[in-house]
């Protein structure tokens, strides 16, 4: 909650949707900003669920979604509605993004440094994201049934409609990598359910 209200530039009200393992815990942070915020609940239904329930109450223009792994830069926002204002038809709009990790995972830290994957990248990721709520009615809400992958089917599914998603230089979202993360703890499942997204995509294309 910090990063959203932090962020520079007009007033953005969040509806927060959250999935998490400790509920009554985010749930009192939450409270804690008042009328700030407005709290939405639903049983535990996965990540892209969750994501539909907050774009369901959505009252504003814009939307961007921000996970507890990840960081925004205090500019992020301002930027990304700044550019869709001076592009009215481009709809979607995501930056580049950043991983960094916690203090336990040094060595897989330095290993990575090494990578491409370790530096700035574009980030086709929902927290990278900001999109007018319009889209989302034309391109539909994330697919429930993909827990790991529901990022990348959206974006897929917006690209074979033809929508133009602009990606920009900066580097405004840093995601936070730890022994805890969702597709660290389930590796296998998140590896089969990206295998099979990628098999649909090339048979869609046939």
């Amino acid at each position: 909650m910090q990063y959203h209200q932090g962020q520079t530039g007009k007033d953005y009200p969040p509806a927060l949707s959250k999935w998490v393992l400790r509920p009554r815990r985010v749930l009192a942070v939450a409270r804690s900003y008042g009328d700030r915020v407005r709290i939405v609940t639903q049983s535990t239904s996965g990540p892209a669920a969750t994501r539909n329930l907050g774009l369901k109450h959505a009252q504003t223009e814009y939307v961007a979604f921000l996970d507890a792994d990840d960081l925004w830069a205090s500019d992020k926002l301002s930027i990304q509605v700044a550019h869709l204002q001076q592009n009215p038809d481009l709809q979607i709009c995501i930056t580049h993004a950043q991983m960094f990790w916690g203090d336990r995972l040094n060595q897989e830290a330095e290993r990575y440094r090494a990578e491409p994957r370790g530096g700035a990248v574009p980030g086709y990721a929902t927290t990278t994201l900001l999109a007018r709520r319009s889209v989302f009615d034309e391109v539909g809400g994330f697919n429930p049934r993909y827990w790991f992958s529901d990022a990348v089917e959206w974006f897929m599914r917006a690209r074979r409609m033809g929508l133009e998603i602009a990606v920009l230089g900066d580097v405004l979202t840093f995601h936070r990598m730890h022994d805890r993360n969702l597709t660290r703890r389930h590796q296998n499942a998140s590896r089969e359910e990206f295998l099979a997204l990628a098999k649909e995509s090339i048979e869609f294309q046939k």
